[in-house]
């Protein structure tokens, strides 16, 4: 055959298998046998190994491709990837819907759709080609997982969608392909997956594409990240234009014109989710039109427009054995029901929180004791209360100890709080529990340093202070059990990449008691270096947003003890950086066009991608929003301007081309 023959031959059969594909994973409703699917896609095959260099990214031959990867790389979201504030009662639904209405104008329409309980994921688009898929991460940087999510078949590889379009959802394991799983990791005397959540992540987050192409997960679709031309003014009409472009998206979605829809919305689907192929854990409400979604804003963690309806959380009863007690970062001492295994709301549960000895003595619950526990939000197990009609007279009370179980230091209560403490700073439960919260996720971000490794370290003495993590070297880590050569490299490797964190990343994991991430951000960006926000006084603290005087006391009493003083020299000798990377805060002299302004960037730029645009805007003062309303002070526009150009014209806002942009931000 041909070189032009088998190219035609190629691309027929590429359309025709991709639109059996569509008809099977997305539709639901195949159109041909499957020994008919598997005859073309042998014909197929067998063209593309005659003629490899015919092989294209749209095959389907292409889903289950590529090497291991050593790790994934980090991707930075042009528009967050924000959580959703929780709802767990009716009472918070109306209040949602009583700030929606008093924060616009118009009257205010809902859409509800099912809260699939898989893994929040993006989807980017180029010219109507998958380019890249990632994790929602942290919210701002995610990590690329493009070969696994190849590999999900209800993901279309082309659209009919010229420009960019990020769309977003949810990756999730149906229960069918959950189960079989946990057959097979039972034949194999694996440990299985707790619930269906656990084995969608664990699957996107593996190395080999070919492990996840096994594990058949699937998608829905209810977002967008950016989409460039879109002239669609509501969430519903999203909806619609992603399912006519391919996209999987869930049909038990509903617009609701008022709050009680809503609530029978909710009312049904709460009896009537166990119905369901795949696990929800909740309702998701948002504000349909999309000009009253930017009215009402954001708030730093989630948008003002939607709002997560949270099932109540299902409760389950067994026996309590044992109450283990476990010491925090910080000192505090916490007692933990281990139980008899019971299953509750998808998971087998064997251990739950008890708060703290006041909690335990109210509501007089004791070893031996049956008790009913339940998962605040799904998630955290926790005791609820003792089945007194129940006790037999063997159980026995508890009563918490007075010396750490750690370090046999004096456990005291300090005022105000109902926690018992050890004060002891050498203990070795507390510099073990620091370690590990410094490589965490939000501070640090190690990869490869988890919680076991952590614990194997500081066990074998080759770490105490978290100055010893930057000290560690390949001969000592060599002779750990389960330390490759390959994962030794990776693990140095991300070590010395930590060194250029930004300032808020290393201020967070010093684990400062009361700053969080949010507050060390704002710390990171007011003082700009390390050693001016030690030299910093009470009054400068407190005079910035967001920090009280229980913050600033323990900022400053933090930075006044010795071993402090001495932990971050050791740090500059290490050369891990000291100073904020991120947008600077604008002094307050610089005469600034963006100073206080909401900025919309729209059309492609020659000097800057839309992210450096952003960040320099915002560097000087402005907020830089993804759609054109009335409450937009200036528009941006580059080549090839749309429907946001079209809207700003006729709302009369102000209107800048790239040049001018160019100008400001060299001013």
């Amino acid at each position: 055959m041909d070189k032009q023959k088998a190219e035609n031959q190629i691309k027929a059969l590429v359309e025709l298998l991709n639109q059996y594909g569509y008809e099977y994973y997305v539709l639901d409703q195949p159109s041909v046998p499957d020994a008919e699917y598997d005859e073309k896609l042998r014909e197929l095959q067998k063209l593309e190994q005659e003629f490899p260099e015919l092989i294209t990214d749209e095959s389907p031959t292409q889903r289950i491709g590529g090497e291991p990867l050593d790790a994934f790389k980090k991707v930075q979201h042009n528009v967050p990837m924000l959580s959703l504030g929780n709802a767990f009662h009716e009472q918070d639904l109306r209040d949602f819907a009583r700030r929606a209405s008093s924060g616009t104008d118009q009257p205010v329409t809902y859409v509800c759709e099912l809260k699939i309980d898989g893994l929040a994921i993006s989807l980017t688009y180029e010219n109507g080609k998958f380019v890249r898929g990632a994790t929602r991460g942290d919210g701002t940087t995610g990590e690329d997982i493009t070969n696994n999510l190849r590999t999900i078949r209800s993901i279309p590889l082309t659209i009919k969608e010229k420009g960019t379009l990020e769309v977003r959802g949810e990756a999730f394991m149906p229960h069918k392909s959950f189960l079989a799983l946990n057959e097979a990791k039972e034949k194999n005397e694996e440990e299985p997956f707790a619930n269906p959540r656990n084995a969608a992540a664990g699957s996107l987050r593996q190395l080999d594409p070919k492990i996840a192409a096994q594990r058949n997960l699937d998608i829905f679709l209810y977002g967008v990240g950016e989409w460039e031309g879109s002239e669609i003014t509501s969430h519903s009409g999203r909806l619609e234009k992603l399912k006519a472009l391919g996209f999987k998206t869930n049909p038990e979605w509903k617009k609701c014109e008022s709050i009680e829809e809503v609530l029978e919305f909710v009312s049904y689907w709460t009896t009537e989710r166990p119905n369901l192929s795949y696990e929800i854990d909740g309702i998701v409400v948002k504000v349909d039109d999309l000009n009253q979604q930017e009215e009402l804003g954001y708030t730093a963690k989630s948008p003002r427009w939607a709002i997560a309806y949270k099932f109540p959380a299902e409760e389950a009863i067994t026996k309590l054995r044992e109450i283990e007690l476990s010491i925090g970062r910080t000192g505090v001492i916490t007692p933990t029901a281990i139980l008899d295994p019971v299953k509750v709301a998808g998971t087998t549960v064997q251990r739950a929180s008890l708060h703290n000895e006041d909690l335990i003595r109210e509501q007089d619950i004791r070893i031996g004791d049956t008790v009913v526990i339940k998962k605040a939000g799904d998630i955290i197990p926790k005791v609820v209360r003792a089945v007194i009609e129940k006790r037999t007279g063997e159980e026995q009370e508890f009563h918490m100890p007075t010396e750490c179980p750690a370090c046999g230091s004096e456990l005291v209560r300090l005022e105000e709080e109902v926690a018992l403490r050890c004060i002891n700073p050498n203990c070795p439960a507390q510099l073990m529990e620091g370690l590990i919260h410094f490589v965490s996720r939000n501070a640090m971000n190690i990869d490869g340093l988890g919680e076991k490794v952590i614990i194997q370290l500081f066990q074998e003495k080759l770490i105490h202070t978290i100055a010893d993590l930057y000290r560690l070297n390949r001969d000592e880590l060599l002779r750990l059990e389960r330390m490759g050569d390959k994962s030794v490299t990776n693990l140095l490797q991300a070590i010395e990449a930590s060194k250029e964190n930004s300032l808020e990343r290393l201020l967070f994991g010093l684990g400062i008691r009361f700053i969080g991430a949010k507050a060390a951000k704002t710390l990171a960006m007011e003082f700009g270096t390390m050693d001016k926000l030690q030299q910093a006084s009470f009054e400068a603290l407190i005079a910035v947003d967001e920090i009280g005087d229980k913050m600033a006391d323990s900022i400053v009493q933090y930075f006044s003890e010795d071993k402090v003083t001495e932990l971050l020299q050791d740090l500059r000798d290490l050369n891990i950086n000291m100073e904020y990377k991120g947008p600077k805060k604008p002094e307050a002299e610089i005469d600034s066009a963006f100073a206080g302004k909401t900025v919309v960037l729209t059309g492609k730029m020659e000097n800057y991608s839309r992210n450096e645009a952003k960040e320099l805007i915002e560097s000087l003062g402005g907020t830089v929003t993804g759609s054109v309303s009335k409450k937009t002070d200036m528009l941006v526009a580059g080549e090839d301007a749309g429907s946001k150009l079209d809207k700003a014209q006729k709302l009369g806002i102000e209107i800048w081309n790239e040049q001018q942009l160019k100008e400001a931000v060299e001013g």
